[in-house]
Protein backbone atom coordinates (compact mmCIF):
# COMPACT_ATOMS: atom_id res chain seq x y z
CA UNK A 1 0.00 0.00 0.00
CA UNK A 2 1.16 3.53 -1.02
CA UNK A 3 0.65 6.82 0.76
CA UNK A 4 -2.17 8.83 -1.48
CA UNK A 5 -0.74 11.44 -4.14
CA UNK A 6 -0.09 14.93 -2.25
CA UNK A 7 0.55 12.65 1.62
CA UNK A 8 4.10 13.56 3.22
CA UNK A 9 5.24 11.92 5.65
CA UNK A 10 8.43 12.25 7.59
CA UNK A 11 8.53 7.96 7.60
CA UNK A 12 7.81 6.18 3.91
CA UNK A 13 7.24 3.17 5.84
CA UNK A 14 3.77 4.26 6.85
CA UNK A 15 0.55 3.82 5.90
CA UNK A 16 -2.97 4.66 6.48
CA UNK A 17 -5.60 2.90 8.14
CA UNK A 18 -8.80 3.52 6.75
CA UNK A 19 -11.69 4.00 9.20
CA UNK A 20 -14.77 4.99 6.41
CA UNK A 21 -14.47 4.72 2.51
CA UNK A 22 -14.95 8.57 1.62
CA UNK A 23 -14.95 8.26 -1.91
CA UNK A 24 -16.50 4.47 -2.11
CA UNK A 25 -14.97 2.30 -5.31
CA UNK A 26 -14.07 5.56 -7.27
CA UNK A 27 -10.38 4.34 -7.63
CA UNK A 28 -10.71 1.01 -8.57
CA UNK A 29 -11.79 1.85 -12.34
CA UNK A 30 -8.24 3.61 -12.28
CA UNK A 31 -6.27 0.80 -10.91
CA UNK A 32 -7.83 -1.54 -13.47
CA UNK A 33 -7.70 0.32 -16.51
CA UNK A 34 -3.76 1.19 -15.56
CA UNK A 35 -3.12 -2.90 -15.29
CA UNK A 36 -5.24 -3.24 -18.20
CA UNK A 37 -2.95 -1.03 -20.11
CA UNK A 38 0.39 -2.30 -18.52
CA UNK A 39 -1.29 -5.73 -19.96
CA UNK A 40 -1.45 -4.37 -23.55
CA UNK A 41 1.17 -2.16 -23.54
CA UNK A 42 3.30 -5.10 -22.71
CA UNK A 43 1.82 -7.27 -25.77
CA UNK A 44 2.91 -4.35 -28.19
CA UNK A 45 -0.28 -2.52 -28.15
CA UNK A 46 -0.58 1.31 -28.84
CA UNK A 47 -2.69 3.70 -27.09
CA UNK A 48 -4.61 6.02 -29.26
CA UNK A 49 -3.99 9.56 -28.54
CA UNK A 50 -8.02 10.53 -29.71
CA UNK A 51 -9.24 8.07 -27.75
CA UNK A 52 -7.78 6.81 -24.84
CA UNK A 53 -9.54 3.38 -24.78
CA UNK A 54 -8.82 2.72 -28.22
CA UNK A 55 -5.57 0.01 -28.50
CA UNK A 56 -4.09 -0.95 -31.49
CA UNK A 57 -0.87 -3.58 -32.13
CA UNK A 58 0.45 -4.10 -35.72
CA UNK A 59 2.88 -6.54 -36.77
CA UNK A 60 3.53 -7.35 -40.15
CA UNK A 61 0.33 -7.50 -42.12
CA UNK A 62 -1.27 -8.53 -38.27
CA UNK A 63 -3.91 -6.13 -37.09
CA UNK A 64 -5.54 -6.08 -33.96
CA UNK A 65 -8.17 -3.41 -32.39
CA UNK A 66 -9.39 -3.09 -28.95
CA UNK A 67 -11.90 -0.99 -27.33
CA UNK A 68 -12.05 -0.90 -23.73
CA UNK A 69 -15.30 0.11 -21.56
CA UNK A 70 -14.45 -0.58 -18.30
CA UNK A 71 -14.13 -4.56 -17.76
CA UNK A 72 -15.58 -4.89 -20.89
CA UNK A 73 -13.21 -5.02 -24.39
CA UNK A 74 -14.05 -5.65 -28.18
CA UNK A 75 -11.51 -7.09 -29.99
CA UNK A 76 -11.51 -7.04 -33.84
CA UNK A 77 -8.44 -8.04 -35.62
CA UNK A 78 -7.52 -9.40 -39.65
CA UNK A 79 -6.06 -12.87 -38.74
CA UNK A 80 -7.88 -15.56 -36.31
CA UNK A 81 -4.53 -17.28 -35.26
CA UNK A 82 -3.52 -14.22 -33.38
CA UNK A 83 -6.39 -13.03 -32.19
CA UNK A 84 -6.28 -15.98 -30.56
CA UNK A 85 -2.96 -16.13 -29.13
CA UNK A 86 -3.91 -12.78 -28.12
CA UNK A 87 -7.08 -14.35 -26.26
CA UNK A 88 -4.93 -16.73 -24.69
CA UNK A 89 -2.51 -13.76 -23.56
CA UNK A 90 -5.47 -11.99 -21.69
CA UNK A 91 -6.42 -14.94 -20.09
CA UNK A 92 -3.51 -15.55 -18.58
CA UNK A 93 -3.10 -12.06 -17.46
CA UNK A 94 -7.16 -11.82 -16.35
CA UNK A 95 -9.92 -14.21 -15.28
CA UNK A 96 -11.69 -13.43 -18.77
CA UNK A 97 -14.65 -14.88 -20.53
CA UNK A 98 -15.03 -14.86 -24.23
CA UNK A 99 -18.95 -13.69 -25.48
CA UNK A 100 -17.69 -14.19 -28.84
CA UNK A 101 -19.31 -12.61 -31.66
CA UNK A 102 -20.70 -9.38 -30.76
CA UNK A 103 -23.65 -8.75 -31.03
CA UNK A 104 -24.52 -6.12 -28.62
CA UNK A 105 -22.89 -3.47 -26.64
CA UNK A 106 -23.54 -0.26 -24.75
CA UNK A 107 -27.12 -0.35 -26.32
CA UNK A 108 -25.71 -1.09 -29.56
CA UNK A 109 -27.14 -3.49 -31.27
CA UNK A 110 -24.61 -5.67 -34.53
CA UNK A 111 -25.53 -7.45 -37.14
CA UNK A 112 -23.51 -8.25 -39.69
CA UNK A 113 -22.24 -10.66 -42.57
CA UNK A 114 -19.28 -11.61 -44.90
CA UNK A 115 -19.95 -8.50 -46.94
CA UNK A 116 -21.53 -5.61 -44.48
CA UNK A 117 -22.08 -4.91 -41.01
CA UNK A 118 -24.89 -2.85 -39.52
CA UNK A 119 -25.12 -0.74 -36.57
CA UNK A 120 -28.45 0.41 -34.86
CA UNK A 121 -30.02 0.96 -31.84
CA UNK A 122 -33.32 -0.42 -32.01
CA UNK A 123 -34.13 -1.75 -28.60
CA UNK A 124 -32.47 1.95 -27.25
CA UNK A 125 -34.88 3.86 -29.62
CA UNK A 126 -37.80 1.66 -28.93
CA UNK A 127 -37.17 2.57 -25.07
CA UNK A 128 -37.23 6.09 -25.34
CA UNK A 129 -40.47 5.89 -27.28
CA UNK A 130 -41.69 4.25 -24.41
CA UNK A 131 -40.37 6.63 -21.76
CA UNK A 132 -42.13 9.39 -23.90
CA UNK A 133 -45.38 7.13 -23.67
CA UNK A 134 -45.55 7.55 -27.21
CA UNK A 135 -45.62 3.64 -28.30
CA UNK A 136 -48.98 4.32 -29.75
CA UNK A 137 -48.29 7.99 -31.43
CA UNK A 138 -48.53 8.98 -35.11
CA UNK A 139 -45.06 8.83 -36.32
CA UNK A 140 -44.10 12.01 -38.34
CA UNK A 141 -41.56 12.37 -41.58
CA UNK A 142 -39.02 14.59 -40.54
CA UNK A 143 -37.56 15.26 -36.82
CA UNK A 144 -38.21 18.76 -36.73
CA UNK A 145 -40.19 21.69 -38.31
CA UNK A 146 -38.35 23.82 -40.61
CA UNK A 147 -38.44 27.59 -40.64
CA UNK A 148 -38.55 26.71 -36.77
CA UNK A 149 -37.80 29.79 -34.10
CA UNK A 150 -37.26 27.36 -31.04
CA UNK A 151 -34.21 29.60 -30.36
CA UNK A 152 -36.69 32.64 -29.63
CA UNK A 153 -39.31 30.49 -27.84
CA UNK A 154 -41.32 32.22 -25.22
CA UNK A 155 -44.17 31.29 -23.22
CA UNK A 156 -44.81 29.14 -20.49
CA UNK A 157 -41.63 27.41 -18.58
CA UNK A 158 -41.87 23.80 -19.23
CA UNK A 159 -43.28 22.78 -15.93
CA UNK A 160 -41.05 19.11 -15.37
CA UNK A 161 -37.21 20.52 -16.88
CA UNK A 162 -35.73 16.69 -15.44
CA UNK A 163 -37.75 15.19 -18.02
CA UNK A 164 -36.72 17.48 -20.58
CA UNK A 165 -33.00 16.98 -19.81
CA UNK A 166 -33.73 13.02 -19.52
CA UNK A 167 -35.12 12.94 -23.11
CA UNK A 168 -32.34 15.02 -24.85
CA UNK A 169 -29.85 13.22 -23.07
CA UNK A 170 -31.07 10.19 -24.53
CA UNK A 171 -31.23 11.56 -27.94
CA UNK A 172 -27.48 12.35 -27.78
CA UNK A 173 -26.70 9.27 -26.94
CA UNK A 174 -29.05 7.95 -29.86
CA UNK A 175 -27.39 10.30 -32.10
CA UNK A 176 -23.74 7.98 -32.10
CA UNK A 177 -25.42 6.03 -34.66
CA UNK A 178 -27.86 8.40 -36.42
CA UNK A 179 -26.65 11.08 -38.64
CA UNK A 180 -30.27 12.09 -39.22
CA UNK A 181 -30.84 13.69 -35.80
CA UNK A 182 -27.50 15.51 -35.20
CA UNK A 183 -29.32 19.01 -36.08
CA UNK A 184 -31.96 18.32 -34.00
CA UNK A 185 -30.17 17.39 -30.69
CA UNK A 186 -27.87 20.27 -31.68
CA UNK A 187 -31.33 22.51 -31.62
CA UNK A 188 -32.46 20.89 -28.52
CA UNK A 189 -29.68 20.64 -26.48
CA UNK A 190 -29.40 24.08 -26.73
CA UNK A 191 -32.35 24.89 -24.41
CA UNK A 192 -31.35 22.86 -21.41
CA UNK A 193 -30.80 25.76 -18.73
CA UNK A 194 -34.24 26.65 -18.98
CA UNK A 195 -36.89 24.55 -21.60
CA UNK A 196 -40.35 26.26 -22.59
CA UNK A 197 -42.99 24.17 -23.65
CA UNK A 198 -42.30 24.49 -27.16
CA UNK A 199 -39.00 22.89 -26.85
CA UNK A 200 -40.70 20.09 -24.94
CA UNK A 201 -43.70 19.94 -28.06
CA UNK A 202 -40.12 19.63 -30.69
CA UNK A 203 -38.31 16.75 -28.18
CA UNK A 204 -41.43 14.68 -28.63
CA UNK A 205 -42.03 15.22 -32.06
CA UNK A 206 -38.12 14.05 -32.49
CA UNK A 207 -39.29 10.52 -31.16
CA UNK A 208 -42.58 10.47 -33.12
CA UNK A 209 -40.20 10.89 -36.00
CA UNK A 210 -38.24 7.73 -34.49
CA UNK A 211 -41.72 5.95 -33.84
CA UNK A 212 -41.52 5.54 -38.04
CA UNK A 213 -37.63 4.90 -38.21
CA UNK A 214 -36.53 2.86 -34.91
CA UNK A 215 -34.09 0.37 -36.97
CA UNK A 216 -32.10 2.94 -39.14
CA UNK A 217 -28.30 2.57 -38.20
CA UNK A 218 -24.78 2.98 -39.89
CA UNK A 219 -24.09 0.25 -42.78
CA UNK A 220 -20.36 -0.31 -43.05
CA UNK A 221 -19.50 -2.22 -46.28
CA UNK A 222 -16.68 -4.65 -46.84
CA UNK A 223 -16.10 -3.61 -50.32
CA UNK A 224 -15.64 -0.55 -49.92
CA UNK A 225 -12.54 1.42 -51.06
CA UNK A 226 -10.41 2.62 -48.22
CA UNK A 227 -10.97 6.92 -49.37
CA UNK A 228 -11.93 9.48 -47.30
CA UNK A 229 -14.92 11.90 -48.71
CA UNK A 230 -16.35 14.56 -46.71
CA UNK A 231 -19.53 17.06 -47.20
CA UNK A 232 -20.20 20.28 -45.42
CA UNK A 233 -22.94 22.85 -45.66
CA UNK A 234 -23.70 26.00 -43.40
CA UNK A 235 -26.73 28.29 -42.38
CA UNK A 236 -25.79 31.69 -43.04
CA UNK A 237 -26.87 33.60 -39.38
CA UNK A 238 -28.70 30.70 -38.09
CA UNK A 239 -28.55 31.15 -34.78
CA UNK A 240 -31.26 34.49 -34.28
CA UNK A 241 -29.73 36.01 -30.56
CA UNK A 242 -25.75 35.62 -31.74
CA UNK A 243 -26.41 35.32 -35.25
CA UNK A 244 -23.72 32.94 -35.67
CA UNK A 245 -23.87 30.43 -38.19
CA UNK A 246 -24.34 26.62 -38.39
CA UNK A 247 -21.83 24.05 -39.65
CA UNK A 248 -22.88 20.51 -40.73
CA UNK A 249 -20.77 17.60 -42.23
CA UNK A 250 -20.82 14.36 -42.79
CA UNK A 251 -17.50 11.95 -43.87
CA UNK A 252 -17.43 8.79 -45.63
CA UNK A 253 -15.38 5.78 -45.81
CA UNK A 254 -15.81 5.03 -49.02
CA UNK A 255 -19.55 4.78 -48.59
CA UNK A 256 -20.03 3.87 -44.80
CA UNK A 257 -20.32 7.00 -42.93
CA UNK A 258 -17.78 7.50 -39.68
CA UNK A 259 -18.03 10.87 -38.43
CA UNK A 260 -20.85 13.78 -38.62
CA UNK A 261 -21.62 16.84 -36.30
CA UNK A 262 -24.03 20.03 -36.20
CA UNK A 263 -22.10 22.84 -34.52
CA UNK A 264 -22.73 26.78 -34.24
CA UNK A 265 -19.46 28.34 -35.76
CA UNK A 266 -17.34 29.95 -33.29
CA UNK A 267 -17.47 33.61 -34.55
CA UNK A 268 -20.07 35.74 -36.82
CA UNK A 269 -19.56 35.57 -40.27
CA UNK A 270 -20.39 38.39 -42.29
CA UNK A 271 -21.20 36.85 -45.03
CA UNK A 272 -22.90 33.36 -46.68
CA UNK A 273 -19.56 32.98 -48.63
CA UNK A 274 -17.39 33.04 -45.06
CA UNK A 275 -19.85 30.93 -42.92
CA UNK A 276 -19.21 28.42 -46.14
CA UNK A 277 -15.66 28.97 -45.68
CA UNK A 278 -16.02 28.52 -42.43
CA UNK A 279 -17.63 25.27 -42.88
CA UNK A 280 -14.85 23.67 -45.01
CA UNK A 281 -12.12 25.02 -43.15
CA UNK A 282 -14.29 22.36 -40.27
CA UNK A 283 -14.53 19.15 -42.79
CA UNK A 284 -11.37 19.83 -43.08
CA UNK A 285 -9.65 19.72 -40.20
CA UNK A 286 -12.29 16.27 -39.35
CA UNK A 287 -10.73 15.16 -42.45
CA UNK A 288 -6.82 15.28 -41.50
Amino acid sequence: MKLPPGFEASDPKLVCRLRKSLYGLKQTPRCWFAKLVTALKGYGFLQSYSDYSLFTFTRGGIQINVLVYVDDLIISGNDSAALKTFKAYLSDCFHMKDLGTLKYFLGIEVARSASVLFLCQRKYTLDIISKAGLLGAKPVSVPIKQNHKLGLASGPIFSNPAAYWGLVGRLIYLAVTRPDLAYSVHVLSQSMQEPHDKHWEAALRVVRYLKGTPDQGILLRADTDLTLQGWCDSDWAACPITRRSLTGWLIFLGHSPISWKTKKQTTVSRSSAEAEYRSMVAVTCELK
